[in-house]
């Protein structure tokens, strides 16, 4: 099992190599083809009526504050990160400005609605009233289950390929985001110029994937050698301090734009600004508690592991934070250039070689 993570790994970072191009059409295609047999099921649950007609009961009070709500949320949280990262390819937009903003709003939206009207349709698929018993008596295989029954045993082979596709469009996505945070700083100064060097042909921050690569496959091979289950432990103890810890740096940034209206740009600062600032730091705040009180049934680990997953999150921001005051006191200028950009010298460029954001 080890040597095919390893084959993903390599398989990730050869699209990753390649370039933003390759990989925006690999995970387009990848999207359009897991949407769609998404859509599919859902499509035919509502052509035929699902098991007893269809209903609304899925959004009533009732159901939207009954108990176990808080655990759904922390799942539907999780699900949403890597909406922000659209911010990442500004560089490689033509117009950021227009297109960042729309892209991460249509991100949002449509992910919300797809996810809630599939989800809708799968109750549907077994009855509102027998829904719940159905996902206690087998809750990964329900939509498995709703597809064979609605559309066919051929969707179900086919969803089975989607959902391994799937994993590899998440990875690749990670991948080329990563990268560009690494290529970023670089360019800043605060990680060795080595890092800001781009592919002469491709464009793309290849020596970022590399290392990033090569760090995963040590990971893998760690978690392989302990024998240890490559979901319960690899996947969700691995990913757990990840999304905790963009919960928390989401969460910080919403304060900062706050603090940065109020303080630092009066001028910039309207009603609407710091009112959707604030409301952004209290639902990220929820959802943040959220997440943490049911962090057992995103791990299903004991409290002792998940107090490790979750502290390593506030570990890593003291590590940062003392990172930056030495930064401050001992390299003010790379300090003051954090978040600027690319610096004359700040990284290596090969001769020939086009930025990132021409990638």
């Amino acid at each position: 099992m080890a040597g095919h993570r390893l084959v993903a790994i390599a398989l990730v970072f050869l699209v990753g190599w390649t370039g933003i191009d390759v990989g925006a059409k690999v995970l387009g295609v990848l999207l359009v083809l897991e949407t769609g047999i998404l859509l599919l099921l859902a499509f035919a649950v509502v052509f035929r009526g699902g098991a007893s007609g269809l209903d609304a009961a899925s959004f009533t009070p009732d159901a939207v504050f009954t108990p176990g709500m808080g655990a759904a949320l922390a799942f539907a949280f999780a699900a949403f990160i890597g909406f922000e990262s659209t911010a990442l390819y500004r560089s490689e937009a033509r117009d950021p400005e227009r297109t960042v903003p729309r892209a991460t709003y249509v991100a949002i939206v449509g992910m919300a609605v797809t996810y809630a009207f599939i989800v809708w349709a799968v109750v549907q698929a077994f009855g509102s009233d027998q829904a719940q018993a159905a996902a206690g008596g087998d809750l990964a295989g329900m939509f498995f289950t709703a597809i064979t029954t609605y559309v066919g045993p051929w969707a179900s082979t086919l969803m089975s390929l989607m959902i391994i596709s799937s994993v590899y469009a998440s990875q690749l996505a990670f991948h080329n985001a990563i990268n560009r945070y690494a290529f970023a700083l670089a360019e800043d100064g605060v990680l060795p110029g080595w890092f800001g060097t781009t592919h002469p042909r491709f464009g793309s921050p290849y020596r970022a994937g590399i290392v990033q690569s090569v760090v995963a496959a040590v990971v893998v091979l760690g978690f392989a050698v302990a024998g240890a289950d490559p979901y319960t432990r690899l996947l969700l103890w691995v990913n757990t301090p990840g999304a905790v810890g963009i919960f928390v740096l989401m969460l910080l940034t919403a304060l900062a734009a706050v603090a940065y209206f109020l303080r630092r740009n009066r001028a910039a600062s309207t009603p609407t600004t710091v009112a959707a600032g604030v409301t952004s730091t209290v639902l990220l705040a929820v959802a943040l508690y959220v997440t943490l009180d049911n962090v057992e049934l995103i791990t299903a680990s004991s409290a002792a592991v998940n107090a490790v997953l979750v502290g390593i999150v506030p570990l890593t921001l003291l590590v940062g934070v003392a990172l930056a005051r030495w930064l401050r006191r001992s390299r003010p200028a790379v300090y003051a250039r954090i978040g600027e950009g690319r610096d004359d010298g700040a990284a290596e460029v090969p001769a020939g070689a086009s930025p990132v954001g021409a990638a």
